[in-house]
């Protein structure tokens, strides 16, 4: 069996606490290289759904499904493109618990938010009619389609990282 070793640095504020880490994990397929065109077909699809929504609300939709998931992976990926984005570190912080935090988020972003869980989460409850009602108060039938569309790909690549068993922190985006 082969195996992937990946070692991660954990710097702390003490340099003589840094900490080097060798994880040895069975190897995994290389999604994109093993199904070039799904692969390809499925970065097409991501970026036909972003088009035309605000760059903050994707990535708001993409972290929080990403931490409904447990995908460290994408998680790591998503807040970093948000804080290259601009977006502030109390929002990040907020984002999981977004319900109690209001003020953060505008009442669109809430709105995709609830929608994010509810389709995250489908196999719970479905998608409730006054979740969908209030994302459809907030988004025109195109717009809602896109915001639909970037939750179906995020859980998509969620789970290709996790299958994958992709490291967080080592984005091969280019």
């Amino acid at each position: 069996m082969t195996t992937n070793t990946n070692t991660t640095n954990t710097n702390t504020t003490n340099a003589r606490d840094t900490m080097n880490t060798t994880v040895t994990v069975p190897a995994r397929l290389d999604f994109a290289k093993s199904a070039p065109k799904v692969f390809r077909s499925l970065v097409g699809f991501d970026a036909a759904a972003r088009d035309g929504l605000d760059p903050a609300l994707v990535e708001l939709i993409q972290i929080r499904a990403s931490h409904l998931n447990h995908c460290a992976y994408c998680l790591h990926m998503h807040t970093n493109d948000a804080r290259k984005a601009g977006e502030s570190e109390d929002r990040l912080h907020m984002v999981p618990v977004w319900r109690e935090a209001r003020h953060f988020f505008t009442e669109r972003e809430c709105a995709a938010l609830a929608l994010t869980e509810a389709v995250t989460r489908v196999a719970d409850a479905g998608v409730p009619d006054d979740v969908y009602a209030e994302a459809a108060a907030h988004f025109d039938d195109q717009e809602l389609a896109h915001v639909l569309a970037l939750i179906l790909t995020i859980n998509t690549w969620n789970r290709v990282a996790l299958a994958t068993a992709k490291v967080a922190g080592t984005d091969e985006r280019r």
